[in-house]
């Protein structure tokens, strides 16, 4: 089954807690603190593989969840960290949170992102051994792991992508230049999902064909099937555009595919293309060359226009050397055009440390900042000695003094966007 987009639950690893511990069996300070720290959570690795060509794999599994990192013993043993999740999906996958907020965007194969990242581990109390806090009988927990759903959507990257009204013949000429076996039929929407081909044009150079789904009049507004599949053409270098040669106006089914490429949330138009009439077979060259001039005054200058039959083979060489060339002037444009040190994008990066806010509540103060959050996530609120660290933090990091000056009375409320809180 093709499937091109879903939606799944990303959970990381939550971090192994710090451990409490002294150095002899029974509870005696003076043996000194020997509580190791807990093991990191795993990370989501989402890893494109050229061995994906659909995300059917999702299709029941709607979670995709890391290792959470071990908890830490006595003698200073760390938890060990929990094992990343790496989750292979095709090339040219997108991936999205909740609100369209873009992730990553894989389109080499072996590219990988960090989908979400595992939680910290909790320091053990041998970590806070100072020269004022001998026995410390603090550990911290460890943080959860990043939790979101992401949307998956598959864009395919290929060289050509081959688009025109429903039986225009773009399954046949697939199946006829390449190993791709496409279902052909003498009815519209024959083909229901994108096929790919691999196009040996000479000894040196291959091509990745794409035989993007029939589209018809308002397929960029949904209707029909063209606009599952118009995502499809983004990631075409150039496209190939085939008209049945018989059809009733050409000029016509010429507009129509043009104006649902441009009407698409992406204008499409700009794209190189070549314009094909197809099944010429049986016709002979004066009707022919009166077809082809009804199309060429519509079409941009300089654009190739030809005449081919898919069935019968004729003119198919042609037709590959000129797309041969296309391709070829199209990645020198792009590459004239990427700066040499660009890298692919991915976009995923780790969060960087917000600065803190405060936010005036009836009973108290909400805390806010990923610093200090993170401080708060790992703090034991039942743990005397515990509270009394975050305290000492949130005055190293200037937070008493601003709510100080906000005027907090004894007995005000402290939260920490859920994580607890403590009373001023």
């Amino acid at each position: 089954m093709f499937i091109d987009k879903v939606s799944v639950g990303i959970q990381a690893g939550t971090g192994g807690n710090g451990a409490v511990s002294f150095r002899h069996e029974k509870y005696v300070d003076r043996g000194g603190p020997d509580g190791g720290d807990g093991g990191d959570g795993g990370d989501v690795i989402l890893a494109a593989s050229r061995n994906q060509n659909t995300l059917a794999n999702f299709r029941f599994q709607k979670s995709l969840k890391a290792a959470d990192g071990q908890n830490g013993d006595k003698r200073r043993k760390h938890g060990k960290s929990g094992t990343d999740l790496i989750v292979p999906v095709p090339v040219g996958t997108v991936v999205t949170d909740d609100h369209g907020g873009l992730l990553a965007d894989l389109q080499t194969d072996g590219q990988q992102a960090v989908g979400a990242y595992g939680g910290k581990g909790g320091y053990g109390n041998a970590h806070f051994v100072s020269s004022v806090r001998q026995a410390p009988k603090v550990a911290e927990r460890g943080e959860p792991g990043e939790s979101f759903n992401a949307i998956l959507e598959l864009k395919m990257i290929a060289d050509v992508g081959l688009v025109g009204l429903p039986n225009a013949g773009k399954s046949t000429l697939l199946s006829i230049i390449s190993n791709a076996r496409p279902e052909i039929a003498d009815y519209p929407f024959t083909t229901l999902i994108p096929n790919l081909g691999v196009v040996d044009i000479d000894s040196e150079t291959s091509l990745l064909f794409a035989d993007i789904p029939g589209l018809i009049e308002g397929a960029s507004e949904g209707k029909g099937l063209g606009d599952d599949f118009l995502r499809h053409v983004e990631r075409t270098k150039i496209l190939v555009h085939l008209i049945d040669v018989y059809n009733d106006n050409l000029t016509d089914s010429y507009k129509t595919i043009m104006k649902e490429l441009k009407s698409y949330k992406t204008d499409l138009t700009d794209r190189p293309q070549v314009v094909v009439l197809n099944k010429i077979e049986g016709l002979d060259d004066e009707i022919v060359n009166d077809r082809l001039g009804e199309i060429r005054p519509l079409i941009t200058a300089g654009t190739p226009l030809m005449a081919i039959s898919a069935k019968s083979n004729q003119g198919i060489k042609k037709l590959l050397y000129e797309i041969k060339n296309l391709v070829n002037e199209e990645r020198a444009r792009v590459l004239a055009e990427t700066p040499k040190d660009a890298e692919v994008p991915v976009y995923k990066i780790k969060p960087d440390q917000q600065p803190w806010n405060i936010i005036k509540r009836d009973n108290g103060y909400l805390i806010r900042g990923r610093k200090i959050e993170r401080f708060a996530t790992r703090t034991d609120f039942g743990n005397e000695e515990g509270v009394r660290r975050l305290r000492d933090i949130m005055k190293k990091m200037g937070i008493m003094r601003e709510i100080e000056r906000q005027g907090i009375e004894l007995g005000d409320v402290l939260e920490f966007s859920g994580q607890g809180s403590i009373k001023y």
